[in-house]
This record gives structure tokens, sequence and C-alpha cells, in this order.
């Protein structure tokens, strides 16, 4: 599969197509906009959450609800739109008056401006901006319906903000168990005690005029064994999800097993495989679903680290490119906080690699082919340790 997204933050709409999707899949259109919505939620979000209400409309690839296995292309409207017409008409003359020149470090004002020869940093944010993530959740949204009907769900939750970590960060939980539990409260945390005292760190954060950042952990339940490959580094699954998650602006560090502080010692790190019946089992999960680059079987466990948004009430030392003297950064409209949403945005920017590693493997036209390929490839797992 391979998608792109086109469109600026305060733009007339985001777009996006995405090919290579099975022909026959049902998509529920409810659901899609169900992820639209949980990614404008959270604890922290800014103004700009009041104002839109994110809706996708599909125009190609789908009928009777059903994908038809060509490109599938669909549009989001920016409300905020028609408050900007004089900034970001395509056409005409174009307004200067939300020009951007005193550049935000932490962003990619100041170096887009020099890649590109821009004197107004409002042409590299506008494209920048995690506003773009919109678009890939529709797309994320519609692999996740994918998964599914493969026997695949995906969760996440939020494991610290800032300096205040979940009570239960060291609990592992299944997709299942986000699924249902995750979204019970604002900040997406598994702990209520937690989540308050996040709550509060963040209102502080506001009160300071600062932002933050945390952690989030994503768990894919019902992967079988096999996806991914060893013998090419591009090819292996633990790099390609992380380089999905890498991907979403200001994720800074992902994790693929529980081995970060490398204090384990060698003959505890592998998970240990026992016969199981005319099966096998494992007790642990250390590898988090990933060995040798190829899924094994077990729920796939991915951390990721997001940094605080740089944009912040009271400003950062910077430059203004048109008069060259020392300023304080620009200060657009942002969030305070934006770690849960980031949650929902990782949880689909996995479901596309996923998605797409599994139609590599398995192959299939059609969703139905696909589904029965997984079947076996269960199967095969099986019948390996049996010596069939």
């Amino acid at each position: 599969m391979r998608y792109l997204t086109a469109g600026e933050s305060h733009g007339e709409a985001l777009c996006g197509i995405l090919e290579g999707v099975p022909a026959g899949l049902e998509l529920d259109a409810n659901k899609i906009n169900a992820e639209l919505k949980r990614r404008q939620s959270g604890y922290g979000r800014g103004a700009r959450m009041r104002i839109e209400s994110d809706t996708a409309h599909f125009f190609a690839g789908v009928r009777g609800g059903k994908t038809t296995g060509a490109p599938i292309a669909f549009l989001i409207e920016n409300r905020d739109f028609e408050n900007w017409t004089d900034v970001m008409s395509p056409f005409g003359a174009v307004s200067d008056r939300r020009a951007v020149t005193k550049v935000r470090p932490g962003h990619a004002d100041f170096v887009g401006c020099i890649k590109y020869g821009f004197d107004d940093a409002r042409n590299v944010l506008e494209r920048a901006s995690a506003r773009e993530t919109a678009a890939r959740t529709v797309i994320g949204a519609i692999c996740k319906q994918l998964l599914q009907r493969l026997g695949i769900l995906i969760g996440s939750h939020v494991v610290s903000i800032g300096d205040v970590p979940n009570a239960n960060a060291h609990t592992v939980y299944s997709a299942a168990e986000l699924i249902e539990n995750a979204d019970k409260n604002e900040v997406r945390c598994m702990n209520e005690e937690a989540a308050e005292r996040m709550k509060k760190r963040i209102d502080r954060a506001k009160k300071d005029g600062d932002s933050l950042g945390g952690k989030i952990e994503v768990v894919i339940s019902g992967v079988p064994a096999g996806i991914g490959s060893y013998v090419q580094g591009d090819r292996r699954l633990d790099g390609i999800l992380a380089g999905a998650c890498m991907s979403v602006q200001a994720i800074k560090a992902v994790e693929i097993g529980r081995y970060a502080d490398g204090a384990i010692a060698g003959t505890d790190a592998p998970d240990a495989v026992y016969p199981n019946g005319e099966s096998y089992k494992r007790e642990n999960n250390r590898a988090c679903g990933i060995e040798g680059g190829m899924s094994n079987g077990e729920d796939i466990c991915i951390r990721a680290v997001m940094k605080p948004i740089p944009t912040t009430a009271r400003g950062v030392d910077t430059v203004d490119i048109k008069t060259g003297k020392a300023a304080r950064s620009e200060n657009e409209r942002s969030d305070v906080c934006a770690v849960p949403a980031a949650a929902v945005v990782l949880e689909n920017a996995a479901a596309f690699a996923l998605a797409d590693e599994i139609l590599k493997t398995v192959g299939g036209d059609t969703a139905s082919e696909a589904e029965r390929a997984v079947k076996l490839l269960r199967e095969k797992a099986v019948s390996t340790v049996r010596g069939v």
C-alpha cells in the first residue's frame, strides 16, 4: 500500500489518497469519524479543537460501503479556513496579516525557510503542522478495519505526561483492554488517580505559559508470526513500525522490547518457548512481539516519547528573519499538551505500516483472500512446532 496527504493547517481542506487496500473490505464511516474525534480529544488541547469537528468525506475507491480495490480518496474540511481566506488563498494577492518572521525554534520554521528560500515561515508551518495527522488518522482508521477483519486489534494508553508517571506504567495490557478502558478519562491513562495528577500538571503548565510532552504505549494484539523479515534491514518489522511512529510530529524516541535501560542480563532477556499441547507458549514478552525483525505471534508493544510542543505562550529566544535582530518566537495557537491525541495518531500510523507489511507477506486482491492467507499463516506456526 501507499498513501499521500496534502493540505495546510489553515487551508481549505486536508486530503488523502490511499492505494492498495484489497477490494471487498466493508468500511464503517462512523468508525473512521470516531477515530478523528478521538484524535481531537484529550486534556490540554487548544482552541482549534473547539472550532473543528473533523469528518472524512470519501469520493473515490468506496462503493456501497465496500472498497473497490481502486485508490481511496477523501477530504477533511478545515472549518477555520473562513477566517484565513485572505492569508491562505491559493491564487491572488496574499495578505501578510499572519506572516511569521520570528521563527520558532524546535519547529520546522527556520530550517524550512532556509531550505525553500522563504521569507515568511507561514509557508513552512502550515504544512509541517500536526494538523496533517488528521489525514493520516483517516488512512490508519481504514487500515484498522482491514486489520480487524484479519483478527488484529490496536490500542494505546498514556504512560506519563511531563514528570507525572502512570502508577500502572509497568502493567502489561492487551489491545482489547486498552480499547475498552483508555478513553474513559481525558488523558487516556489506565490509572484514574494518576490521570488526575496529570491533569493538574497540565493546568500548571498552562498557567506558566509552558507545554508538556510524555510517553505513550501502543499495543497490537493478534499479529500472526512471520510478518517482516530478517533478510534485509529495510524489511525488519521493528524498523518499519519505529519509522512510522517517528514520522509523527514531535515523536523523538521509539522503543520496541523491554530493554531500554540495558540492565537486563542476556540469560534473562529471551522469551523462552515451551511446548503447549500441539502448539507452544511463552511466559514472557520482553521482546514485545518481534524477534529478528519478524512478528513472533505475541502482542507487539511500541513505546514512544513525545517532546513538549515548542510553541509556548512565553515564547523562546530567536531571530527575526526579516530584520536580522533578536526577538521572541511567534505565539501560534497551539496545545499545552497533545500526548493523549498523539497516542491515537500513533495507533493509526502503526496500523498503516502493519497492514502494508501483512499484505506484502500474504498478498490478496480481495479482503477475503487476505483473510484466508492470514489464517494459513497462523496454522503454519503450529505445524512448524509439530514438524508437519
